[in-house]
């Protein structure tokens, strides 16, 4: 989402079944390692899990499923465009705890029992710099999301496109949300310069909505009212129908929002934000290969004469899985025309021994075809430092295209995933006219 977070893995209409949840990391606090495996305190079924944050209460779904007699978690997000089921089946037991590695992601859920069909643990995060550990209760059965409430205001209206703006410490930026409403049960996201906050579902109660989501690295909780929050500030003027909301990230992100109807709602363009240098026409880099032995250089004899597009991404990254969901299947179908496809990974490490084997297992776990080389550290200033031709760098994904003699054509920041509904078929569409642009020159 933002320039290192999300810039907000990919959905299940996609094919997004993810082989595996292993992960390079190891904890004592997990028993990750060395456990039987099975969990008999996974009873297959629906589950519903809240985890305990910033005194909020962020809820999500996952099933449990008995796989060749071994438990398999999916979890399960809902948005505009239907659902989505991460898949987990690095699921291992020691003691009384059992570890449930978060698919894509270097995180899990660790629990263990809490009486019948009920569980109680931590949701840790391996990659973080600091102690990372959110409280977490889940219970058996099949439930709502956001437990229904009553409200002596009649229920309002959220369908349709919001005009929006987030507060992050006094750090401004804009965003799109779009939702639409069945009754009290809401869907939808919201798009921002640097991607989107993925599958989003909740409720409509009165004129409160809450909307959450949870991939098994990011938890977010979006709360709102229609109409401005006490004390009234009469200084200022309020439109109608103005959502005054609380946006709440994980352990310790807060943000505030506004937003207000507006269905020609619409970010600057993606194609803008990120550009070369006066002067610079081309990339000059040549990064290790993750595969070990050799590096990767778009001056390589394997890319000359091709069109090459080349994807700033990070295992950490949801919406660059949503973009390798997407890349991964479409290079296989489209290699033959000419076009080749690069992946620079930034990771949380600068360490080559830490951070190559995560994108190797992304690799694997997306089937990736392509060349992917371990870039750097993921940050804005990493970047900048090992792409100097760049004369500014805003979030992961950033998407680049190069024509046959090398020259940058087009540089798109973002990636607007599957949860995005139309958004998303837009941006499929828009990749696919460039290159088949840059393939008839």
């Amino acid at each position: 989402m933002k320039s290192i977070s999300l810039s907000l893995l990919a959905a299940a209409t996609l094919g997004l079944s993810l082989a595996g949840c292993s992960s390079n990391s190891t904890s004592s606090e997990t028993a990750a390692t060395g456990g039987a495996t099975g969990a008999p305190v996974l009873t297959p079924g629906p589950w519903r899990g809240v985890l305990a944050t910033q005194g909020q209460e962020i809820p999500f779904l996952f099933e449990v499923k008995d796989e060749a007699g071994q438990p398999v978690v999916y979890l399960i997000n809902k948005g505009l465009n239907g659902e989505e089921r991460l898949r987990c089946e690095d699921i291992k037991s020691a003691g009384d705890s059992t570890t449930i590695r978060m698919h894509a992601f270097d995180a899990a859920l660790v629990v263990r029992a809490d009486g019948a069909g009920k569980l109680k643990g931590t949701w840790v995060k391996y990659d973080s710099k600091t102690p990372y550990r959110v409280p977490m209760t889940a219970a058996a059965g099949a439930q709502d999301l956001f437990p229904a409430t009553k409200s002596t205001e009649k229920t309002g209206s959220f369908g349709g496109t919001w005009r929006a703006t987030f507060d992050d410490n006094g750090k401004r930026y804009p965003a799109t949300g779009v939702f639409t409403q069945q009754g009290n049960l809401l869907a939808g996201t919201f798009l921002t310069n640097t991607g989107d906050y993925r599958y989003l579902s909740g409720q409509v109660s009165g004129q409160d909505i809450k909307l959450s989501t949870f991939d098994g690295s990011h938890a977010f909780l979006f709360t709102a009212h229609n109409g401005p929050k006490e004390p009234v500030d009469i200084t200022k003027e309020y439109a109608p129908n103005t959502l005054f909301g609380d946006f709440y990230s994980g352990k310790a992100g807060h943000e505030t929002w506004t937003a207000v109807p507006d269905p020609k709602a619409q970010l600057p363009d993606a194609d803008t934000l990120v550009y070369l240098k006066k002067g610079e026409s081309r990339l000059n880099f040549k990064f290790p290969n993750v595969l070990e032995g050799g590096s990767i250089s778009p001056t390589d004899p394997k890319y000359r004469g091709k069109v090459v597009v080349v994807q700033i991404l990070g295992s950490w990254c949801p919406n660059c899985m949503d973009e390798t969901n997407f890349l991964a299947p479409w290079y296989e179908k489209n290699k033959a025309r000419g076009v080749e496809i690069i992946g620079l990974g930034y990771e949380r490490s600068g360490d080559y021994a830490k951070s190559a084997p995560k994108l190797r297992n992304m690799r694997e776990r997306f089937h990736i075809g392509y060349d992917v080389a371990f870039a750097g550290v993921s940050d804005k200033d990493s970047v900048a430092r090992s792409l100097p031709q760049l004369a500014k760098f805003v979030a992961f994904p950033t998407t680049i295209f190069l024509d046959k003699k090398g020259n940058v054509r087009k540089i798109h920041t973002g990636f607007s995933g599957p949860g995005t509904g139309q958004y998303y078929q837009e941006e499929i569409s828009a990749f696919n006219k460039e290159i088949d642009k840059l393939l008839k020159e």
